[in-house]
């Protein structure tokens, strides 16, 4: 088998990548070797371990997004400013190979200066997503360690604010003292009241989570029902500062079930009835969009 393009999404943590033919993937393989465990020298070995099978004599287009472009990895894609096309023609990055059967182009990352914020790999999504989604205009949620929230009108990410909220949630769980009573699980009506008590009152999210520990000391408060507030204060805090964002706009999550599941549920409760995309079928149409650019 050997495909007509090889598709890459290369994160901090992981490494995904998909053999596409005509009718879609042919197979696919992915590796523990984000950008965050490779210097610049690393990056061309660890793509031939995952896709040599799928190499033939001659060069293989490669399309790659993600945090591969960044400047810690293995070649700087310069930010593109908003408002513009989330993929633009003449805007992928050549990387020089030793192998002759590569042909890789990075996706460029966008950036914006007021207020400062920068994006990478989600804009292939966003492509994706348009390809999904004729003449979209409102605002896509992309929920993660740093989620996103962008307007798009026209085919273009117009503006877009990035949130910490995943990388917050782990730290808290994992290493703050919350994490003597924190397990996961799920509860939704616990979920629901930190989530209205973030949106009510978001000046007092530091008092609402040292409660969860005052409660598991004083109280027994369960870990799962804790696991559930947790995610309720951190999201509710999320969409009050958000709320420029959503507010009487059509809402489309691209994510996995588990991360756009609850954001589903928080915006419901706001009276907004938000569609969900994949995120691996957006990467997978905007890296097939990118290459269309080629």
């Amino acid at each position: 088998m050997k495909p007509d393009w090889i598709a890459v999404d290369w994160g901090t943590s992981n490494l995904r990548a998909w053999a596409m033919g005509p009718d879609g993937v042919q197979a696919e393989a992915s590796a523990a070797l984000g950008m965050g465990q490779l210097a610049p020298a690393d990056f061309e070995p660890a793509l031939l371990g995952l896709i040599a099978p799928w190499l033939g004599a001659g060069s293989m287009p490669v399309i790659a997004c993600g945090m591969v472009g960044a400047r810690q990895g293995w070649l700087e894609a310069p930010y593109r400013a908003v408002p513009c096309a989330p993929v633009a023609a003449g805007q992928l990055i050549a990387v020089p190979t030793q192998d002759p059967r590569l042909r890789v182009r990075l996706v460029s990352g966008l950036k914006q200066t007021a207020p400062a914020d920068v994006m990478r790999g989600e804009e292939t999504q966003i492509a994706g997503a348009l390809t999904l989604l004729r003449d979209f205009d409102g605002i896509l949620c992309l929920p993660g360690t740093h989620s996103k929230w962008v307007h798009v009108s026209a085919g273009e990410v117009v503006s877009f604010q990035s949130f910490m909220t995943g990388e917050i949630f782990a730290l808290l769980r994992q290493h703050s003292v919350l994490r003597h009573g924190i397990a996961e699980g799920w509860d939704d009506a616990a979920f629901d009241a930190a989530l209205s008590q973030a949106l009510s009152r978001p000046e007092k999210i530091a008092a609402r989570l040292f409660s969860l520990r005052a409660e598991a000391l004083l109280e027994n408060l369960s870990p799962e029902l804790a696991f559930a507030r947790l995610s309720g204060l951190l999201i509710g805090i999320e969409l009050a500062a958000a709320k420029p964002y959503w507010l009487g706009q059509r809402v489309v999550l691209i994510g996995a079930p588990q991360l756009c599941s609850p954001y589903a549920r928080a915006l419901a409760a706001q009276g907004l009835q938000p569609e969900t995309l994949d995120a691996t079928a957006c990467t997978l149409s905007g890296l097939a969009l990118a290459r269309g650019l080629l």
